[in-house]
């Protein structure tokens, strides 16, 4: 039947998340803990809601703003457009954009950064300009495989601006194995009452209209 969508090719884009995960400065570090009581294991973790893969949700920055739990999870399944911004060095500001973003719903950033293990200051981040743009072309999902979408001298008008008007934001996506070009995503949280953000599990199918 024409116009059906097939999936292909799965790309896990979720960083693994363990012990030496990158992490934020004054972000929890991940920490295990097995527990064994002689029939079969559990595991005692300590996250944060913004370890690993994660999404922030507008309630991150936003007083009253959505909690995970009230992001419609249609807004993370769905066509999603992969955007190399490799060359941007430390900021991504609409030279980056422009004239790429007709019919994007999901926009995913690949940076240098996908390439790292270890927390890198100098990370590549969305400019305010940038972050106005892609508001305007009506993105609703704005993901980045840096540990921030915004800078980190920041102050969290970049964050504000984008979860104030509509979107939610991906952070510590690996798209190191991933070319630029449109795919399907699904990136789900946990489904936490009232949290701030949650780590994700975050896949991308290479999409084909069938002929």
């Amino acid at each position: 039947m024409a116009g059906r969508l097939l999936l292909v090719t799965v790309h896990d884009i979720t960083r693994v998340l363990s012990r030496d995960a990158v992490v934020y400065p004054g972000d929890v570090r991940p920490r295990f803990r097995e527990i064994d009581n002689g029939q079969y294991r559990v595991t005692e973790m300590t996250l944060g809601s913004h370890t690993g893969t994660h999404i922030d949700a507008p309630s991150h920055y936003i007083e009253g703003g959505q909690t995970v739990d009230e992001i419609p999870p249609g807004v993370l399944v769905g066509p999603a457009r992969v955007l190399d911004c490799s060359d941007a060095g430390e900021a991504i500001g609409p030279g980056s954009l422009l004239g790429r973003l007709d019919g994007v719903r999901t926009l995913l950033l690949k940076t240098w950064f996908s390439g790292l293990r270890e927390f890198d200051p100098g990370y590549p981040s969305l400019s305010m300009e940038a972050a106005d743009l892609i508001i305007a072309a009506g993105i609703t999902c704005i993901g980045t495989d840096a540990p921030s979408i915004e800078g980190f001298s920041g102050d969290g008008s970049v964050h504000r601006r984008l979860l104030g008007n509509g979107a939610v934001i991906l952070e510590l996506l690996d798209l190191s194995g991933v070319a630029e070009g449109e795919y399907f995503m699904a990136a789900l949280p946990l489904r936490l009452r009232g949290a701030d953000g949650s780590p994700l599990r975050a896949l991308l199918w290479d999409a084909e209209d069938e002929v």
